[in-house]
């Protein structure tokens, strides 16, 4: 039968069915062509029908999975049945023949697909342009009335001018001795500019003993006393002293002998640091030169601040370095650990000094004689009054003394307890160092915390250590310290 063709909407002649000799990969190229555009050319390009130009055209639009149209399913199980179009990946690389009658030869099959060539090239040039795809985004989720952003939203806060000044830090700005303009400085400019002296020290470190050693050697050149509140009677000499730390610990620090009435004191003093090596290297020496006065509050020179990562702590060195100013004027009066106890069965309030350390020196020649002195109020009466033992020349003493106080469950919540801290001396009245006091005018935070948690926690001993307080905060602050001597 004599070969006939039928035309389709995009411009290709397709063969008739008595012609199936072409390969699978036309007829995939066909149905590539035709892009979709015609209903009737995706389910009769294999037939080679006539297409129906009357059929609406179909676009595709997103957002995508888009559904299967039910004609093209139609169409894939009709192909079921018969001969099934493969995808592009299964498309044999050479053509076969539908008919055993009809086989073509290699020269046949060069020429026809040369031909497919030039057809396409022809094509490309008038085919029409791509149907329109209209692509949104794929949201996924749970589908609901009102959506809700995938991307949580960034919450800003609204800033106030007060909110700025806020985060301010004051001792950044404060004409301290860390300040970067003393880093920059010699330590002769340093002595021109403040004129506080210099200090002679040496460091070593004993791998073999894991310790530090400081030693203290002299100093010179001190500035004259400073007299704040004009008690001072000898204003022409100084009775300094040295105390040293590893910053950032200001609590475990050593302190030298008071040299009286001099400008140019030579201590010659070691003190030893039990610290690993390498977190000795991660310390700051921070030496403090103090003023002792007998009759007031010990006011700080000058200091000498060295980062210990900065020399060599095995071989050693010894330094003269010029003192700079400390934004701490006077010094720590000390610390003192106490425990305290209430049994509500007895009635009892059992308190225990155990020690103190770094307390203020009271004399001159030999440190302190330091004692303890309890005092029970209740309201604004003095009730009883307790004192411990006195320890001689220490600044550092420990007591391990227990007291006991009668103090009904009723009356405990109006109770306080008065401690101050004095140096013994036989001459004169003895010498106030600090005072706090626990209860219910509690002279702190610290204090009431440590009221607090011995009042949860009954039968149980409660230990905390505190900072002694001067004796004009504590009365400032607490009625109960008004009350006593």
């Amino acid at each position: 039968m004599a070969s006939s063709s039928a035309p389709c909407v995009c411009g290709w002649s397709y063969e008739t069915p008595h012609h199936h000799h072409w390969s699978r990969i036309i007829r995939i190229s066909d149905l590539l062509l035709c892009r979709w555009t015609c209903r009737h050319c995706c389910q009769k390009c294999y037939e080679s029908s006539c297409c129906q130009s009357s059929e609406d055209e179909v676009e595709i639009l997103g957002p995508f999975p888009a559904q299967t149209p039910p004609w093209l399913m139609a169409s894939r199980s009709s192909d079921k049945d018969g001969d099934s179009v493969h995808t592009a990946s299964e498309v044999p690389l050479t053509p076969r023949t539908n008919s055993p009658d009809r086989r073509c030869s290699s020269s046949d099959t060069s020429k026809s697909t040369y031909s497919l060539t030039r057809r396409i090239s022809s094509l490309e040039s008038r085919r029409p342009s791509s149907p329109l795809i209209d692509i949104k985004p794929i949201e996924f989720g749970v589908l609901s009335a009102k959506k809700e952003p995938i991307q949580p939203s960034v919450l800003r806060r609204t800033y106030t001018p007060d909110d700025y000044f806020r985060k301010f830090e004051p001792q950044l700005y404060s004409l301290d001795s860390n300040s970067d303009d003393v880093d920059f400085l010699t330590d002769e400019e340093i002595l021109s500019k403040y004129q506080l002296g210099m200090l002679h020290f040496s460091t070593q470190y004993d791998l073999l003993h894991n310790h530090l050693t400081v030693r203290v050697i002299e100093a010179r050149d001190l500035p004259p006393p400073i007299s704040h509140d004009g008690s001072r009677q000898d204003m022409a000499h100084s009775n300094p002293y040295v105390k040293i730390c590893l910053l950032p610990d200001q609590k475990n620090s050593k302190q030298t002998g008071v040299k009286r009435k001099t400008q140019k004191p030579v201590f010659e003093e070691r003190y030893t640091f039990e610290i690993p090596f390498l977190e000795a290297q991660r310390r700051t020496l921070l030496l403090t030169v103090v003023d002792f006065d007998k009759f007031s509050r010990h006011c700080v020179i000058g200091k000498v601040s060295v980062p210990l990562c900065e020399v060599d702590l095995v071989k050693g060195g010894h330094w003269w370095k010029a003192l700079v100013p400390s934004s701490q004027n006077e010094v720590e009066l000390g610390e003192l650990l106490l425990s305290l106890n209430y049994l509500p069965s007895a009635g009892r309030l059992n308190v225990d000094v155990i020690r103190a350390k770094q307390l203020l020196q009271t004399d001159v020649s030999q440190g302190s004689d330091p004692f303890v002195k309890i005092q029970l109020v209740h309201g604004l009466k003095l009730v009883k009054t307790k004192k411990t033992s006195f320890l001689r020349g220490t600044i550092d003493p420990f007591y391990n003394e227990s007291f006991s106080f009668k103090v009904p469950q009723e009356e405990l919540e109006n109770a306080s307890l008065v401690f101050t801290v004095f140096g013994h001396n036989m001459k004169s009245s003895n010498d106030f160092i600090g005072r706090i006091v626990i209860g219910q005018y509690s002279s702190g935070p610290s204090e009431s915390n440590h009221w607090r948690r011995m009042l949860n926690t009954h039968r149980t001993a409660v230990e905390q250590w505190h900072s002694l307080r001067s004796r004009a905060e504590c009365d400032r602050v607490s009625p109960a310290s008004l009350e006593v001597t």
